[in-house]
């Protein structure tokens, strides 16, 4: 079996990944918080970390690895989208939970075995707070549950902050009831109409951190064997992670090796929406990019490197991609797999070095080492006549709150289809007939099935 290393954040060092349970493989990665669509930074650490898993279900068995992505379903943010639009939660939520999974699946990002909702892990969250508080981790004040971080430790061994950093860096809400200013809230009251639970402490809804440990302990166990996100996420969230785990588990850490990647920029600026220089997914699809593009090119530069998105970038990606279908036209092999590259993702998911072997294949015309290679990356996914678009390729059946829909990676069909259904999701019965009518206008027939799919044909 291929011995693989990590960098592993808590220690600083490249570690040798194993799994507590060689039979049950267990990585949580953060997901996203479901009020907008998914900018290209969003995707990075999505298709980074669908890499290692298809590097841990090569290496450990497919039904080995249990692999949990949740969706954030409640939050500020989202009743503000909520309330602008005068519509319930549910329906913000599902609908951007339907773009994020066909945004994703276009990139080539396969389902988590596990995506769980936060809104429905509740009851798991107040059980875990109320855990807290029993073992002085935790107190209540003022219809609120907050962490106390003195109770902790190795509070700061995650991030290797000093704590005054820290207090400044989590941009912390300065209280009254709070017996620390670096305190941070578990539970806080809810308004008359807002959306909330019951729990001993009041009315209120979660605070962002107890969501993924609740979920992680509820999927995946007491410690797992990797956790992983954006940079962005090592302080505060995950530093308070790891505390409140470590605490309501009499000290058990919640992840052996933790996994960040890094920022993306955009023509050398930091990514931001207050810049105006954020570009989602979606905004990239129906440019003409094929996903498969999209994905080569956040592989082309290691995942705990920064990386400059670019037109140039992506005009690289696609003109690789280009010239290795044109050598695989009558090349195809079904097995995945090949030892160079397995060696090098191995050795903490090193992207470009297999991105070189499989340019060195190619110069090389070593096809079919090209094919099984790729696939590892989850490129070169469709056929040659698919990608020159000389027959329709097959579509990626993509799961929606309404079914399954089909979704052709980077067709701007297929993504009129997907923007369709989430309007309809969303009860916007006009947009989705405007929809639906532009694209008869435009000779394409839309038909929809029983089963909650669409197809379509030429008219």
């Amino acid at each position: 079996m291929t011995e693989i290393r990590l960098y592993n954040t808590l220690t600083r060092q490249k570690d040798v990944f194993t799994p507590a349970d060689p039979n049950r493989v267990t990585m949580y990665v953060c997901g996203p918080t479901v009020y907008n669509r998914a900018h290209i930074g969003n995707a990075r650490p999505a298709v980074v970390f669908d890499v290692l898993f298809r590097l841990l279900r090569h290496t450990y068995g497919e039904n080995a690895v249990h692999y949990a992505r949740n969706f954030t379903d409640i939050d500020d943010k989202i009743m503000a989208a909520a309330e602008s639009e005068d519509v319930p939660i549910e329906t913000i939520t599902k609908r951007y939970e339907d773009f994020y999974r066909a945004d994703m699946g276009a990139l080539g990002v396969q389902r988590p075995t596990y995506e769980p909702r936060a809104t429905e892990h509740v009851e798991q969250m107040v059980a875990m707070i109320a855990a807290l508080i029993e073992k002085g981790a935790a107190y209540a004040a003022d219809g609120h549950a907050l962490f106390d971080i003195t109770k902790d430790a190795d509070y700061g061994t995650l991030s290797r902050r000093p704590m005054d950093e820290m207090i400044a860096g989590a941009r912390v809400e300065v209280a009254p009831y709070k017996k620390n200013p670096g305190d941070f809230v578990l539970w806080k009251p809810s308004a008359a109409d807002q959306p909330g639970w019951p729990s001993p402490w009041g009315r209120g809804r979660p605070g962002w951190h107890i969501e993924c440990s609740a979920m992680i302990e509820a999927h995946l166990g007491t410690t797992i064997d990797i956790h992983a996100g954006g940079l962005d996420l090592q302080f505060p969230h995950h530093e308070n992670e790891c505390a409140q785990s470590r605490c309501a588990h009499d000290g058990a850490p919640l992840a052996k090796i933790w996994m960040h990647n890094g920022f993306l920029s955009m023509d050398k600026e930091k990514m931001s929406k207050s810049l105006g220089n954020v570009v989602t997914v979606g905004e990239l699809l129906k440019q003409g990019h094929r996903g498969e593009t999209l994905r080569l090119a956040l592989l082309m530069a290691h995942y705990r490197q920064p990386l400059d998105w670019n037109d140039r970038l992506i005009e690289q990606a696609k003109a690789m991609l280009d010239r290795w279908y044109r050598l695989l036209e009558d090349e195809q092999v079904d097995a995945v797999g090949d030892v160079e590259v397995e060696a090098v993702l191995a050795d903490d998911l090193n992207t470009p070095a297999a991105i070189a072997i499989l340019s060195e294949f190619a110069n090389s015309r070593k096809l079919e080492r090209l094919w099984r290679g790729a696939r590892m990356l989850g490129i070169l996914s469709h056929s040659p006549d698919a990608w020159f678009g000389r027959v329709r390729p097959e579509p990626m059946i993509v799961e929606t709150s309404m079914g399954s829909i089909a979704l052709s990676s980077g067709d701007e069909i297929e993504m009129r289809i997907d923007a369709r259904a989430a309007a309809k999701a969303a009860k916007n019965w006009a947009e989705a007939d405007r929809i639906r009518d532009q694209l008869k206008a435009e000779g394409i027939l839309l038909e929809d099935k029983p089963d909650g799919t669409t197809v379509w044909r030429r008219a």
